[in-house]
């Protein structure tokens, strides 16, 4: 299927003083701080940085996003970006190169990947190419939800193992080697069932 700050508490003996020092400030010192936490947010969030702007190739930019899977509104979200530093984007070659991403993006092969990968589809494949897409991307999802299902169990079999080994009290001792029992169980069949989903998946990669 990542990208800290760290803040120091002020102690409960320090609040007074705290709140003191705090309204000495005075709003139209705390004021320009918080505009420029906010901007520095909505900079982070924006789909290109203003470096990219200035130097973007829309052509690339517009096949980076479609060999992505990426929706043509992204283009809304560059043009929004960039106009901080006057920069429109070139919508013609942008929709160029975005249509050439998609043939590479909506093969077979790469249906397969995005779904054991556990992405979603977004529904920007051409009609021609999306009904072949669509049936390997659910076949690679199948999988991809059969790992997880693989990946719960054993944690649930560990943590039932932990509790066993710290359990003293014979009656719940017994009870936590029947859950462990139908853990494993559990777990063998799930194991069985992404191995078969895991050959069907080499059966249509090309």
């Amino acid at each position: 299927m990542k990208p800290t700050s760290t803040s120091v508490r002020p102690s409960i003996d320090s609040a007074p003083a705290a709140a003191a020092r705090l309204v000495s400030v005075g709003c139209g010192l705390v004021r320009p701080a918080l505009i420029g936490a906010v901007a520095l947010l909505l900079s982070a969030c924006a789909s290109m940085s203003e470096k990219e702007c200035l130097s973007a190739n829309w052509l690339d930019q517009g096949y980076r996003d479609g060999r992505t899977g990426r929706t043509a509104s992204l283009l809304d979200d560059h043009r929004e970006a960039c106009a901080r530093v006057g920069v429109t984007p070139n919508t013609e070659q942008y929709h160029a190169g975005r249509n050439q991403g998609l043939l590479e993006y909506c093969t077979p092969a790469n249906a397969l990947h995005e779904g054991r990968q556990g992405r979603s589809y977004r529904n920007v494949c051409p009609m021609h190419l999306e009904r072949q897409f669509l049936a390997n991307h659910q076949r690679g999802y199948q999988a991809y939800e059969a790992q997880q299902n693989v990946d719960r169990l054993y944690r649930d079999l560990q943590r039932a193992e932990r509790d066993l080994n710290r359990e003293k009290d014979r009656h719940k001792r017994h009870e936590l080697r029947r859950q462990i029992r139908h853990l494993d169980a559990r777990l063998s069949r799930a194991r069985n069932e992404l191995h078969n989903l895991e050959r069907q998946l080499y059966r249509y990669s090309p």
